[in-house]
Order: C-alpha cells, then structure tokens, then sequence
C-alpha cells in the first residue's frame, strides 16, 4: 500500500474528494442555498478553489491566518466565522478588506465597536446564535434580536444576518434525533430573524449547518446559506452518525504495524501526534481501513494500540501497512505539512497544507 511513501503520513483519495465535493454541491444547488464551506478542515487552496468550482459561492475560515492564505491564492469572499478581537488583529483584518470581501461573525458589542473603528466601507457582520451547542452566541428569539438591535446601532458595521452552528448535533444518538437538531437549528434561525424584521432591522443570510447538519437544514424554509467543512473528507465520526461510510472517508492516515507484543494486541506507528486525541476511548473513534475486526484502544504520542477480535489473531503481522481513519479530519490534517493525493492506487501528487497551524 503506497510502499514509496514512509509513514506515518496523511493520504487523501482525491477521486473521493471530488465525489464529496460534488455531492455536497448538489445538496446546495436542489435546496436554492448558497454553499460556503470551512476549509479549516482541509487548509489547502487547491481544494478551496476545488470547492469552489464545483459551486460553492465563497469559504469559511477560522481564522484571520486561513483567511489571508486563501486570499494570497486568489480568493476573494471569505466569511469569518469567528470574533476578532485586538488592535493587531483589526490591523490585518483591514489589510485584508483591501484584497477580499470579508464578512465577520460575532456575539457582542464589544467585538462590533472594534470593527466600526476600521474605517472605509462599514464591516458586514453576522450575529452568532446559540442553537444549543452552548458555544458562542446568545439563545433564539428575544434574547438574539435584542443584540441584533443593539449592533446594528454601531456606526461602521452593517448586520447583514445570523448564523449559527449545531455542534451538539455530534452528540446526535439517531438519525431521527440528528434530523430534528438540523431542522431546529434553522427553524430557530428563521423565527428570530422574523423578530428581527418586526423591530424594523432586515437580514437578508440565514447561514447554518455543519456537515452532520447540511442535509437536513439546506432544506428548511428561509436558510440562505450552509457551512460544512468535514465533509470533503469525512471521518470515523461522520460515520457514526450515519452521514458517511469507510468509502466515502477520503483523508486517512497511512501506518505500518510496527509490534505485535501479544496474539491480539496491534501498535501501529501513528499516535496522538498524528491521529489527535479527538474522540479518544469512544467505541471504533479510529478505524482500520478493512479491517472491521480490529478496534483501536489508546493512543500514545507515536503508538496506537488496537485489538483484534478472537479468530484473527494471526492477522495483521508487523510490517503490514494499514489507512487509519481518523475520528476528527480537521485536528489531524492540521497535524501534517503535506498529504500525499493518491488516485487509482497511485501517488500523483504532494498538497501542502498551507494553512497549517494558522491559528491566530
């Protein structure tokens, strides 16, 4: 397996990723919604500029250091979707106003008077709601039109809408529970942009949905955006809830089993430090690429540690090389300075992960 390539290392399936990127494309297009997706999860202008022409209508970034990678490669509508805070940071942020149409996501005034001192065309911002991952954001209704009201009062900012992220749908137990979260986290949006309008203040985005979210929320009445980011590759964790399969997980990564101290215990040479400890301890949080009877245990900074059920303990001899699936895509591409983008059985090209550690 990709003998020429030393592991541990991140591999990615780009015909997958094509594949996701195009379905998830298509999610937007049948719903009437624009797609924006998070490429902190990728951290790779390819594969933004992929997204991009696939339909998506711009990106989300984390942060500011995302956001002014990307718009070195050319992108030019870029949503914030985090609060920025500091004279060096609004200091980069104008800069990079001069390059990019940038939107900013926030949940306070505080954060909102900051943006309004930049100068030039005033800063199109989104107001944060907590839909119940109890993250950023104040509560639907009364408690979030009262702080669209009192923004929108800022000179320098424009409100242009809401946005939300359903994160506590991760916890989702069933694909009916992960159904009624997605359609709540809409439903909440649009009901208190309505309020919005009745105290006279019109918001014309109503952008939602993470990836285990999208499908359901594009689909709820007066949504105008979606957000997904892990979708492009999907993970362990996409899989538990049901929104993907192991054929459908593009980034993976590659290991060699290195100790076979006992007749079931496995150690492959990728630990935290490249799988995260994301999801640790959760049942099959990592999986072994076509091996269904082997189940991860713990990792170590280099080790991971897995079992292999009774009647295949001869299996899996050391040597043997092995595509891990990680829980959280996100955490471990940002683990890696290059993916190795293989296609067909085959390595055909080096992605460098730009973005990597671009965490302010």
């Amino acid at each position: 397996m990709y003998l020429e390539i030393d592991t541990p290392a991140l591999v990615i399936d780009l015909a997958m990723v094509r594949a996701n990127v195009t379905e998830m494309a298509k999610v937007a297009a049948r719903n009437g919604v624009r797609l924006r997706p998070h490429v902190k999860t990728h951290k790779m202008p390819e594969l933004a500029r992929m997204q991009l022409e696939a339909g998506a209508t711009g990106i989300t970034c984390a942060k500011l250091g995302e956001a002014e990678i990307m718009a070195d490669a050319g992108i030019d509508d870029i949503l914030l979707a985090f609060p920025i805070w500091g004279e060096p940071k609004l200091r980069r942020l104008a800069a990079l106003r001069e390059r990019a149409r940038v939107r900013v996501s926030l949940d306070s005034p505080e954060v909102a008077a900051g943006l309004g001192r930049l100068g030039g065309p005033p800063v199109e911002v989104l107001v944060e709601v907590d839909t119940g991952q109890h993250r950023l954001g104040r509560p639907p209704g009364r408690p979030t039109a009262d702080l669209v009201a009192e923004i929108a009062a800022i000179p320098g900012v424009e409100v242009v809408g809401l946005l939300t992220l359903a994160g506590h749908a991760y916890h989702s137990r069933t694909p009916e529970e992960l159904a009624e979260t997605s359609r709540r986290e809409g439903a909440d949006l649009v009901a208190t942009a309505e309020l919005c309008a009745r105290d006279g203040i019109e918001l014309r985005e109503i952008s939602v949905g993470s990836t285990p979210t999208a499908r359901h929320v594009a689909g709820v009445a007066g949504v105008t955006e979606i957000r997904p980011g892990t979708y492009i590759f999907n993970d362990a964790s996409m899989m538990r809830l049901g929104v993907a399969t192991e054929a459908t997980t593009a980034a993976r990564v590659l290991s060699t089993v290195i100790a076979r101290p006992t007749p079931e215990r496995v150690v492959f040479d990728a630990g935290t430090k490249c799988l995260t400890s994301d999801g640790s301890g959760s049942p099959d949080w990592i999986r072994v690429t076509g091996v269904p009877y082997a189940h991860m245990e713990f990792l170590n900074e280099e080790h991971a540690v897995a079992h292999l059920e009774p009647g295949h303990h001869g299996e899996l001899p050391v040597g043997t090389r092995a595509a891990l699936i990680p829980s959280h895509a996100c955490s471990v591409v940002n683990l890696f300075d290059l993916a190795h983008g293989v296609e067909d059985g085959q390595v055909i090209t080096e992605l460098r992960v730009a973005a990597r550690g671009a965490v302010r």
